[in-house]
């Protein structure tokens, strides 16, 4: 018989609502086993986060870089800009949101930038210092995976892939699985402490407010798409629609490659462009999930009662463009890497995590929908320089 499977979203959804209920009477000496393994299993993030970044980043941009040709640079580099953009675009969006939807749960959320308020203690915590801080992680994953991209040696990229996979390995077979156990924990405590309601009706908020963001965000993508490619935008993004509702199925960039590619040459896109620019943009591209990582981020701090300043936001958003290069080909990556980018703790890093995943759906339907217009941009562009060649 075939294994029947619960998807991440509907297993962080049921621990969510689980917490909630159980947290009404659960007693509280059995609460505290879950508040304990809260405690050792956030410690065990801040462990492995730096880690994580090492073993995505560095074989990613290795082989990035060893095909570097000219077509590549362009994809990549106009997938970055609308990565960048996305960001950008989330951040000043949300500056002028959130703070109406955010000020009067503010004070009574305080409770995410100060775990000590949680009306429940772990019964004991293990201290997990992280190898390294996460700066010098990403440092240090960009310097070596350049380096590799350009030297001839194989022995420290064969190091490097066997390193992806044991992170990849740990993600899926360790932290994944054990995500809804913490969620649950999380919003136990937080029920029990009174805090729940006030957090859950701003998470409701803030979904409705980035999923009019995404779409305005594809408006946006299309309409360039369309006045560099002469082509009515409108038309384009209707013609991709099959592509955004089979991600939003699939919840997979990857599996949705066929029917991306297939609804990309009906705008067209020459079959040469679109066989090499989509996949690349399943991989690369990742505007949506860098609009929920942003989006989420401002509002937990914003909820924590944290600065949210342009000069940080700024450097987070440009860090974050390169650093989802190495997210998509590990489920849950993404938010993984861009976590230790943000310095949260156990209780912040959870809520993030569950408005993340909340909107995953979506958040991968404007990924590959937006690899579309990206293919009609490069496509225009290789036909231009094609052109010149002829006539020079």
């Amino acid at each position: 018989m075939k294994k029947f499977r619960i998807s991440l979203l509907w297993q962080v959804l049921i621990a969510i609502a689980t917490g909630i209920a159980l947290g009404q009477f659960l007693p509280v000496p059995v609460a505290r086993i879950f508040v304990t393994f809260n405690g050792l299993f956030g410690n065990f993030l801040t462990f492995a986060i730096p880690l994580i970044i090492i073993g995505l980043i560095i074989p990613a941009i290795s082989d990035l870089g060893k095909g570097a040709g000219r077509l590549l640079l362009v994809t990549a580099a106009i997938a970055y800009g609308s990565t960048v953009f996305s960001g950008f675009f989330t951040y000043f969006s949300g500056r002028a949101v959130f703070p109406e939807l955010i000020t009067e749960s503010a004070h009574t959320a305080a409770i995410i930038d100060n775990p000590g308020n949680m009306a429940l203690k772990p019964y004991f915590t293990v201290e997990m210092p992280a190898p390294l801080d996460i700066m010098t992680a990403l440092l240090l994953s960009f310097c070596i995976g350049l380096g590799l991209s350009v030297v001839k040696g194989n022995t420290l990229r064969m190091a490097a892939a066997d390193f992806r996979d044991i992170v990849s390995l740990l993600i899926a077979k360790v932290i994944i699985p054990l995500l809804p156990l913490h969620i649950f924990g999380i919003f136990l405590n937080m029920t029990v402490s009174g805090q729940v309601a006030s957090i859950i009706s701003v998470f409701v908020k803030i979904i409705v407010v980035i999923f009019i963001l995404h779409i305005l965000l594809l408006l946006v993508q299309f309409v360039l798409a369309g006045i560099i490619g002469r082509k009515n935008p409108l038309r384009l993004l209707k013609n991709m629609l099959p592509a955004y509702a089979t991600a939003l199925g699939t919840q997979s960039s990857a599996a949705t490659i066929p029917v991306t590619l297939a609804q990309t040459i009906k705008n067209g896109v020459s079959k040469n462009i679109a066989t090499f620019v989509i996949p690349l943009c399943a991989t690369i591209h990742l505007s949506g999930s860098t609009m929920k990582i942003t989006a989420c981020a401002m509002a937990i701090m914003m909820m924590s009662g944290m600065p949210v300043n342009t000069t940080d936001f700024s450097g987070f958003i440009l860090m974050l463009g390169i650093t989802m290069v190495a997210a998509p080909g590990v489920p849950g990556g993404a938010i993984m890497a861009a976590l230790g980018m943000l310095g949260f703790d156990e209780t912040a890093q959870a809520l993030m995590i569950a408005l993340y995943i909340a909107m995953d759906s979506f958040g991968t339907a404007c990924n590959v929908t937006g690899d579309g217009a990206i293919a009609v941009i490069v496509d225009r562009i290789d036909g231009k320089k094609e052109n010149l060649m002829q006539h020079s």
